[in-house]
């Protein structure tokens, strides 16, 4: 099943599995806290598979676009796992104050 919910609005749960979808690149420059990187380009059935079944995945990008087409593969390699794309992105994270990290 695959959920919206504008990442403004969404209360991080504590160890919660938060996929950035964006490029390294982007991913260092700015991202919110907890996320991992997973651009959308490497998403597998094995890297979902590494997630327990239970457990929903968060996905986020940029701006919204990246993270619904990469809901959509999760999907079709598990169509009964809970995905929820995190609408607006990193950019309306930090437009709506919310602190993000950088990496090296």
């Amino acid at each position: 099943m695959i959920r919206k919910l504008e990442i403004t609005t969404f209360d991080f749960p504590e160890n919660a599995v938060i996929w950035d979808v964006r490029d390294a690149k982007a991913f260092a420059e700015g991202h919110v806290k907890g996320a991992v990187n997973q651009p959308i380009n490497d998403l597998s059935a094995d890297q979902l598979s590494q997630i327990d079944t239970g457990q929903p995945i968060y996905v986020l990008c940029g701006g919204g676009s990246k993270a619904p087409r990469a809901a959509e593969l999760l999907h079709s390699f598990d169509e009964n796992r809970d995905i929820v794309v995190l609408m607006g992105g990193t950019r309306a994270a930090k437009a709506a104050g919310m602190q993000l990290e950088q990496s090296q």
